[in-house]
């Protein structure tokens, strides 16, 4: 073989791998610029599965008592799982009682939302249990937030939309000090229009930016990383919520992230609440703002603080999947959701 055959048949040969590889690690990311599949919102007379994807609800029956009356104040039916207040451990039932539980909300073309009950953690163990060929064949709304962000994570990857909003447990509270929470899901699930003013900030990054939102729980999208249910934010607007962390711990999963060249694309980022933090007996030093500034120093994407979504009582529902107009400033940033 001549000289030249040989150097342009290694070429190609190069070339092949160079594209298998690109296929092999594309496999599991969405196409830039896909249509998400919207669920049908609901109407009078739906009905709506509630299930407990992940922690124990011991002594909470009053809470899923009051979820089911608002659900028929607005009209809809309701079905409880099975397997809801069963108990083992730390979880809702089993791993199994809980996949069950979900697995036939999925499938039954009669159910048109999923409600998940609470948070806490569990869901990642099931992840892999679920089929969503059903799913995807009769889409519908799934609703939670916080651990539920590992359940939002593959239901965009499957190509259809999903609502971060309240939960059953959220209605331990007085109603009248939730107002916005439960009117901005009732808007979300009835297909509402959705678009918020934020409180300004002295920390926004002002900008603007249009893309599709995702995001949730920071540990949650941590705990997603290098997995096949991880998020390509690539030309997205990433949301990030946390709880009960310290702040060292917030900024480990940012360098994290970031090492892993999560943001190295991403359009924005949204701040939601970052509640009841930890003090460290070396204190972090600076606020969580700035801690989330100085992470993200190195991209020049606008980022937004203040929007109320997260593990407080003012909790605004947003679609996830959808596409959004971001808009930040000092005095007052706005995120509005298209119809």
């Amino acid at each position: 073989m001549s000289k030249y055959l040989l150097t342009l048949s290694l070429y190609c040969v190069l070339f092949f791998l160079g594209i298998k590889t690109v296929l092999a690690q594309n496999s599991n990311s969405e196409i830039d610029g896909m249509t998400l599949r919207k669920p049908s919102y609901l109407k009078a007379g739906d009905t709506v599965a509630i299930v407990a994807p992940s922690g124990v609800l011991k002594n909470r029956t009053q809470e899923i008592e009051q979820a089911t009356k608002l659900l028929k104040s607005w009209g809809l039916n309701f079905v409880v799982g099975k397997h809801v207040f069963n108990q083992a451990n730390h979880f809702a039932g089993t791993d199994n009682d809980r996949c069950e539980d979900l697995q036939k909300a999925l499938d039954d073309p009669k159910i048109k939302a999923i409600w998940c009950a609470r948070g806490g953690y569990g869901t990642v163990r099931i992840l892999d249990k679920l089929n969503w060929t059903k799913f995807k064949q009769n889409p519908k709304w799934i609703i939670g937030y916080s651990d539920i962000t590992a359940l939002h994570n593959q239901i965009h990857i499957e190509g259809v939309e999903s609502i971060h909003a309240m939960m059953c447990t959220s209605l331990q509270d007085d109603l009248s000090e939730i107002e916005e929470t439960i009117s901005t899901f009732k808007d979300a699930v009835f297909g509402k229009s959705l678009s918020y003013d934020l409180r300004g900030s002295k920390y926004n990054k002002t900008g603007a930016a249009t893309g599709k939102l995702v995001g949730g729980n920071l540990t949650m999208l941590h705990t997603m990383l290098g997995s096949k249910t991880s998020i390509d934010v690539s030309g997205k607007i990433l949301f990030i919520e946390e709880i009960g962390e310290y702040k060292y711990h917030i900024d480990r999963m940012l360098q994290s992230l970031k090492r892993a060249g999560y943001f190295d694309n991403c359009k924005g980022v949204i701040v939601g609440d970052m509640t009841k933090l930890r003090k460290n007996t070396t204190l972090w030093g600076t606020s969580v703002e700035k801690l989330i500034l100085d992470a993200l120093a190195d991209y020049d994407f606008p980022i937004a603080f203040n929007m109320p979504a997260g593990h407080e009582k003012d909790n605004r529902a947003m679609i996830l999947g959808r596409t959004v107009d971001l808009t930040v400033g000092i005095e007052q940033s706005s995120v509005v959701f298209e119809n």
